[in-house]
């Protein structure tokens, strides 16, 4: 994995302004630039919260209610029964626990990372602290768009040891098995020089009179989930190669399917205390997902790049362009498998998804098998191609009935139009 660095300026003061991702000024030394979208304003001191984030519209650019509105962005809970650290740090009965002693400095350096969390959290990261466990914290990061990450939901349980600050806080990634990023593994372990688990500069390593969990939260959102993650493992070339920016999209579209996975394992089962933000998020970025799911199986958008940054303008100009990009047989393998899961879960979680099952009859009915768009539909040794095989497996996930035999179904309609 990649050495990755905290940027030293990423301080409370640094979100009290404007932020333009363009300004060459917020480039890393790799170039990453950080994932915070243009024309968010935080203020610390009233704590209102304005943006132009897609987030807060739907997919046809109408305006929908933000989900910080109802879902606070840090929030103390009682429940932490289900967290990565549970059985760590024990409370001890006999009063000389530095997590339960208000005067130890140990518990007012975690009231201070409260407060800085409380007051300075971007949009698209949440946290809850614990009321009984104040050693313990629980993360989510919104992928950011323009990577393949865009509209996932990483969590992440966060340990604060018995000598904070003078060590970092421990760090798990509830990755679900999956490994989709070279700095995260899939036993949870969180690969990041600012929490010395990685070799770096000292520059780079926890500094106890400086760092803070946000800065490590940002670290994670901006430098590990980012637009090229292949390129985080050390070995792995340099960024504009041609051979290696091919193995770099390669990789992105494994990690898409991994992400989509996670959404299934996250709406199936939502970490305790963010039930209601995973239900909010995919009702309102499901129709989104699906639709940046058909560009990517049609070549129509390259893996991560649906849209720009959410706009809903520029969906219709990426669906009407004339360019391709090539698409992998696995890519569209797997997305065959897990796409009608998708649209089966978002439609139970309330989405919008009648559409995406429209739109698929539509393209089986109407679409030539001589034309562009036929050919990269995935087909099977049995044939019948993707629309057919999608719809059929929604149905069975939404429990539709099949048509009888002596009922005009699609299948009477084809042989009828064929005699």
């Amino acid at each position: 994995m990649h050495s990755i660095k905290c940027w030293p300026w990423i301080t409370v003061d640094f979100f009290n302004q404007k932020v333009d991702p363009t300004n060459p000024l917020l480039k890393s030394v790799e170039g990453t630039f950080l994932p915070i979208p243009y024309g968010t304003f935080v203020s610390p001191n009233t704590q209102t919260y304005e943006s132009s984030n897609p987030m807060a519209l739907s997919a046809n650019g109408e305006i929908e209610e933000a989900i910080d509105a109802h879902f606070k962005r840090f929030d103390v809970v009682s429940d932490e029964s289900d967290h990565s650290y549970l059985n760590l740090n024990r409370p001890k009965k006999d009063g000389g626990d530095c997590f339960i002693n208000g005067n130890s400095r140990t518990h007012k350096k975690i009231m201070q990372e409260w407060r800085i969390l409380e007051k300075n959290l971007p949009e698209t990261i949440f946290v809850r602290a614990y009321e009984k466990r104040i050693d313990l914290l629980r993360a989510v990061i919104v992928g950011a768009a323009g990577t393949p990450y865009h509209d996932g939901l990483f969590f992440f349980d966060l340990a604060f040891p018995p000598d904070y600050s003078t060590s970092p806080p421990q760090v798990h990634f509830r990755s679900y098995g999956m490994r989709l990023n070279p700095n995260l593994y899939a036993n949870g372990r969180v690969c990041l020089s600012l929490l010395n688990t990685w070799a770096g500069k000292k520059s780079e390593k926890w500094n106890p009179c400086e760092s803070t969990v946000l800065q490590v939260l940002l670290s994670i959102q901006a430098l590990v989930l980012n637009e090229k993650p292949y390129f985080n493992e050390p070995g792995h070339g340099m960024l504009g190669r041609a051979i290696w920016e091919k193995k770099s999209q390669a990789y992105n579209e494994d990690v898409f399917i991994l992400s989509c996975k996670t959404m299934l394992f996250l709406i199936r089962r939502p970490p305790r205390n963010f039930e209601d933000l995973v239900v909010r998020h995919f009702r309102e970025r499901g129709d989104w997902i699906l639709r940046a799911c058909d560009a990517y199986r049609g070549g129509l958008q390259r893996v991560g790049y649906y849209g720009s940054y959410g706009s809903s303008s520029s969906s219709s100009s990426c669906s009407s362009s004339s360019t391709s990009v090539d698409v992998s047989e696995k890519f569209k393998g797997s997305m065959e498998k897990l796409y009608p899961e998708l649209v089966a879960a978002f439609h139970r979680g309330g989405a919008s998804v009648g559409n995406f099952v429209e739109r698929l009859n539509v393209e089986r009915k109407t679409a030539p098998s001589s034309s562009k768009a036929a050919q990269v539909v995935v087909k099977n040794k049995h044939g019948g191609g993707f629309a057919r095989r999608v719809i059929r497996t929604i149905k069975k996930a939404l429990g539709l009935k099949r048509k009888k035999k002596s009922g005009k179904s699609d299948g009477d309609v084809t042989k009828k139009d064929s005699s």
